[in-house]
């Protein structure tokens, strides 16, 4: 059974920095998408981040843009998101999710932030991140 475990989340001051990890186990799958969704008290599940496997190329919000950045090892079946310039409305629990590509192709990533929940193959538990001086 494929799961994905999202870590790394803690408590920073504004301005921090934090890395979390997306790890997937039992997981063989060769074409495919991590996506990092964050959702925060009282608001609407946002997409902030989305990256290819193989490939790399990756989108980002315009939330996020400039202070995130994700990348992957694929040895390790682990997606990172490198998060700098920490800001109180970034506080929220980040979840992870994976959309496979089994018929092939290289679909256009910035919609993937925009899929309904159901439409992704895996999600992880979710990590709290809480930025407050």
């Amino acid at each position: 059974q494929v799961q994905l475990v999202e870590s790394g989340g803690a408590s920073v001051q504004p301005g921090g920095a934090l890395e979390l990890s997306c790890a997937a186990s039992n997981f063989h799958f060769d074409n495919y998408a991590i996506a990092w969704f964050r959702q925060a008290p009282g608001k609407e599940r946002e997409g902030i981040s989305v990256i290819r496997v193989p490939g790399g190329d990756s989108v980002h919000a315009n939330s996020v843009k400039g202070r995130f950045a994700i990348s992957s090892d694929r040895a390790k079946n682990t997606v990172f998101l490198q998060m700098n310039g920490l800001k109180p409305e970034d506080t929220a629990i980040y979840y992870c999710a994976c959309l496979l590509f089994l018929g092939g192709g290289r679909p256009n990533l910035q919609p993937i932030l925009s899929r309904h929940r159901a439409e992704f193959d895996f999600w992880g538990q979710g990590t709290q991140v809480t930025v407050s001086s």
